[in-house]
């Protein structure tokens, strides 16, 4: 099996827009559970639906890979399984190397996903000495001076950063100068990366304050027009930016 560090996707990758990649996994997951299913065939609407996109989407992202369904009858699952995970590079072998195994990097070491997906976890690094040798999801842990020599010697190219944020940059430096090109970033800081360096951010406080906006704003939509909560609150609070020393300001400021 190939390595990540010596082969690529196929370069017409480079046509697909940023946004369909980031949908092919999810329709990658829905077809999958169909593959285990022996579903043999499933029409854009129902793929739509269980990869949560509207099924002109999705048409339109497939067309990006040449695949076409065939009318009464749909997609072939097993087809565009094999379709997506080649354009996603899963077809090959790609070691990955986790750096700081606390809480988070060791419930990421025992993640089965990995595997499955076409991941390897080649190796789990940490700087302090007292983790060095313990196993976790029965791989050893190596000390951070052993990451240059772990990079090179398992051809890694994607590298998982779960340390605290101040050792983040650092870290990721240290990756980038040992030849990886790609990282996925859980610590909560933005790191730097040179041209040429594809960086992934995983950021959960950053998603449920999302989450949380979106629960103010039914809040405010349940409580209605003009029964109070936070959207009266905000119609009030724009009100009063309109309001300027002597009273009402008009609805157009003269020039």
């Amino acid at each position: 099996m190939a390595t990540g560090r010596t082969h690529r996707p196929a370069t017409r990758s480079r046509g697909i827009p940023e946004a369909t990649v980031a949908r092919l996994p999810l329709y990658l997951r829905a077809l999958t559970a169909l593959s285990e299913r022996s579903v043999p065939t499933v029409s854009s609407e129902e793929l739509a639906a269980a990869a949560g996109v509207n099924s002109a989407k999705l048409r339109k992202d497939f067309s990006y890979l040449g695949s076409y369904g065939t009318r009464g009858v749909g997609y072939d699952v097993e087809y565009l399984v094999y379709q997506i995970s080649r354009e996603l590079g899963l077809t090959q072998d790609w070691p990955v190397v986790i750096v700081g195994i606390g809480n988070l990097g060791a419930a990421l070491a025992n993640y089965g996903g990995f595997a499955s997906r076409g991941f390897r976890v080649a190796a789990l690094i940490d700087a302090d000495p007292a983790m060095a040798g313990k196993p976790v999801a029965g791989i050893a842990v190596q000390h951070t001076d052993e990451l240059e020599h772990i990079i090179e010697s398992n051809g890694v190219s994607i590298g998982v950063i779960a340390t605290p944020a101040g050792a983040a940059q650092q870290v990721c430096d240290r990756l980038v100068a040992a030849g990886v090109t790609s990282i996925l970033n859980f610590a909560p800081t933005v790191l730097t990366v040179p041209d040429g360096v594809d960086v992934r951010k995983v950021d959960l406080s950053i998603e449920l304050q999302i989450l949380a906006f979106h629960e103010q704003r039914k809040a405010g939509e349940e409580v209605g027009p003009d029964g109070g909560g936070p959207a009266a609150a905000a119609r009030a609070a724009a009100a009063d930016d309109r309001k300027g020393p002597d009273g009402d300001m008009p609805a157009v400021m003269p020039a």
